[in-house]
């Protein structure tokens, strides 16, 4: 059974320095609140994995608590780049950022993997692309039946998985709905999960199309009302479109980045 706890008591014991790190949702559900609470608590040399990695891991990136970015897409949805990690990659600040790329598919086949306890995935993809020669974790096998040469990619086992959801009762079993992206998967192919939620209510009402984790698949809960803003969480927020559009003015300069650490008490490495 999940336990309950606060998000500052949850990520205080689960993320530790070093660890590999997911924090997943697509479009919506983005566990946004988590991850800045990493930041708050200086968590340090994190190996980062998301498929869209998005606004909260600039913020992740540009405050030094990363060492490496393993995703599939990464830019300001609907306005541009992310300038912390363009920063990192391009000009190592605050600290040299090592990147992994995989396509959609492959990031996405690795955490079904990484849940479904196999080593690795076998997909067809990959083909006509630079990418296996940038990324050493992409190889290929032979089909033992048809003589088909596939892409194969290594399981994604975190060490930590987070994600945002609407409910979870007080057993720790969570209720989301919506679109939603590899939440299951990052949950069930983590050592250690914490999903942050809109409310624990003492019971669950069943809701068609609604994924269910289960409280013994779950390590922890926490109760973080809107702990998915700028994102929207369905049937309980809408998508704050102007933080976005901000965030492109705040992360274009170093200063003006760190200032933003400070005025919100995130004060990462960059602020110390």
């Amino acid at each position: 059974m999940a336990r309950v706890l606060t998000l500052s008591e949850a990520i205080a014991e689960l993320v530790r320095d070093g660890d590999t790190v997911a924090l997943e949702g697509f479009t919506h559900l983005i566990p946004v609140a988590a991850g800045q609470e990493i930041i708050r608590q200086r968590k340090q040399d994190l190996v980062l994995c998301r498929m869209t990695p998005d606004i909260v891991y600039d913020q992740l990136i540009g405050a030094g608590c990363a060492r490496k970015l393993v995703f599939s897409w990464g830019g300001n949805p609907g306005v541009g780049s992310l300038h912390r990690f363009r920063d990192a990659v391009q000009h190592s600040w605050p600290r040299p950022l090592e990147i992994e790329e995989h396509s959609h598919a492959g990031m996405a086949n690795r955490y079904v993997a990484g849940a479904s306890g196999l080593p690795f995935a076998v997909l067809r993809g990959y083909t006509g692309t630079d990418l296996p020669g940038c990324t050493d974790s992409i190889r290929t096998v032979t089909c033992p039946f048809t003589g088909e040469v596939l892409a194969a990619v290594p399981a994604l086992n975190p060490d930590v998985g987070i994600v945002h959801a609407q409910r979870a009762d007080r057993r720790g079993t969570v209720q989301l709905w919506g679109i939603t992206g590899v939440q299951k998967e990052t949950v069930l192919a983590s050592k250690r999960s914490l999903v942050t939620v809109e409310e624990i209510v003492d019971e669950l009402t069943p809701r068609p199309g609604a994924v269910v984790l289960p409280g013994w698949a779950v390590t922890a809960v926490a109760e973080v009302p809107g702990g998915a803003h700028p994102s929207y969480a369905q049937g309980y927020s809408e998508r704050d479109n102007d933080y976005y559009r901000r965030w492109d003015e705040i992360s274009r300069d170093r200063e003006g980045f760190a200032s933003w650490l400070r005025r919100e008490g995130l004060t990462g490495r960059t602020a110390r």
